[in-house]
C-alpha cells in the first residue's frame, strides 16, 4: 500500500474540515452536539481560572497582545506574584467551583534558573496540593524546563498556535510557528498534557481558521484541551482597528473543533463579554464544555462570576467536579 504523504494528508483533512464548516449552521450544530454527547456529559461544564502571575513587558510582538513591550497599551508591567498570593487566589477559585487553575506569565520564555524560576516550580507544587488541575502558560520551553514543570505537578501546558501557518507571520514576527510546535513536542515528551488552540477575529480568513484546526488535528497527539478565543480589541495594539466579528463564526469554530477533536475539552475562552447569552448557549450546545471564571482573563475583562452562574442555571448546566 502506498503511504500517503504529509501534504496529501493535510489537504484531505482541510477538505473534510471545510465541508463540515460550510454546512448550514443548524446542521453543523446538530452534528457537533451529537459528537459531544458521545464523548462527554453534556450537562457538565468545567470551570477554570486563569491568573496573570507576571504581567506585561514581553519581548514578543504578538499584534493582538497588550502585554507586548513593543506597544503602548493600558497594561502596566508587573513583577511576578509571590507564591502566597498565588495560593490565596487558587483557593478562592476552588471555593467558587473551579477545578482547574492556570497561571500565565508574559515571557518569551521563562527564566532558565534563579529565584523566579524556582518560584514558578514551587507555585505549581502549592496549587497542586489544593487538589486542582494545574496549568501553566509561560512561553517557549526547553526540554529541561518541561520535565521540571511536570515534576512540580503541572498537568497541562498551554501554548497556543494562534492561527494558521499562512497567516501567522502577519500576527507575530519574533518567534516562528516551528518554535511553537517545538515547545508542544517538548511538553509531550515531558509527559504533560497539551492545551493548545487559537484566536479568531484577527482579520484572518475562513481558510486560516480551518488551517489552524488542521494543525491541531495533525499534531502527533491531538491536544486534550482546546481554547477558542475571540480577539478582544485593546487600544495600542496593531490589531485594534481590525474588522468587526460575527458571533456565528464563534459557534461554527466551536462546533468544528468538537467534531474533529471529539475527546478534547473545548474551552470557550476570551471574548465572552462580547457574546450574549444565546451565543454562549449555542457554543455549549455545539460542544464547548469549559469556561473561565474570574473578572479578568489575564488582562482583559471576563464576565462576573454571578453572571456566569446565572447563565449556567438557565441552561441547566452544572460545574464538573
Amino acid at each position: 500500500m502506498t503511504a500517503i504523504s504529509a501534504t496529501t494528508r493535510k489537504t484531505q483533512l482541510v477538505d473534510k474540515i471545510r465541508a463540515a464548516h460550510d454546512q448550514p449552521l443548524l446542521d453543523l450544530v446538530y452534528t457537533a452536539a451529537t459528537v459531544h454527547r458521545q464523548h462527554h456529559n453534556p450537562h457538565h461544564i468545567q470551570l477554570s481560572q486563569l491568573l496573570s502571575i507576571k504581567t506585561g513587558g514581553c519581548k514578543e510582538d504578538c499584534a493582538y497582545c497588550p502585554q507586548s513591550a513593543h506597544y503602548k497599551t493600558p497594561v502596566q508591567a508587573e513583577r511576578m506574584w509571590d507564591i502566597t498570593d498565588i495560593v490565596v487566589r487558587a483557593k478562592a477559585a476552588k471555593s467558587q467551583g473551579a477545578s482547574r487553575f492556570c497561571m500565565g506569565a508574559a515571557w518569551s520564555s521563562p527564566p532558565a534558573q534563579g529565584p523566579v524560576y524556582r518560584s514558578l516550580l514551587q507555585s505549581a507544587r502549592e496549587v497542586k496540593k489544593l487538589g486542582l488541575e494545574v496549568c501553566m502558560t509561560l512561553g517557549m520551553l526547553d526540554q529541561r524546563m518541561a520535565h521540571e514543570l511536570k515534576q512540580a505537578g503541572v498537568d497541562y501546558y498551554n501554548h497556543n498556535l494562534d492561527t494558521s501557518p499562512e497567516y501567522y507571520q502577519r500576527i507575530i514576527t519574533t518567534r516562528t510557528y516551528a518554535d511553537r510546535l517545538a515547545t508542544l513536542r517538548r511538553v509531550r515528551t515531558a509527559g504533560m498534557k497539551v492545551c493548545c488552540g487559537g484566536i479568531i477575529g484577527m482579520g484572518e480568513s475562513v481558510a486560516d481558521r480551518i488551517g489552524l484546526l488542521a494543525e491541531l488535528c495533525l499534531l502527533d497527539e491531538p491536544p486534550e484541551s482546546v481554547p477558542i478565543n475571540q480577539y478582544i480589541k485593546v487600544q495600542g495594539t496593531p490589531l485594534a482597528p481590525s474588522a468587526e466579528f460575527d458571533d456565528w463564526d464563534m459557534v461554527r469554530m466551536v462546533a468544528v473543533a468538537r467534531i474533529f477533536l471529539p475527546h478534547a475539552t473545548v474551552r470557550l475562552s476570551a471574548g465572552r463579554t462580547m457574546m450574549n447569552e444565546q451565543t454562549q448557549g449555542l457554543c455549549f450546545l455545539a460542544g464547548a464544555n469549559s469556561l473561565f471564571i474570574g473578572d479578568k482573563l489575564l488582562t482583559t475583562q471576563n464576565p462576573h462570576l454571578d453572571t456566569d452562574k446565572a447563565l449556567l442555571t438557565k441552561l441547566g448546566l452544572s460545574p464538573q467536579d
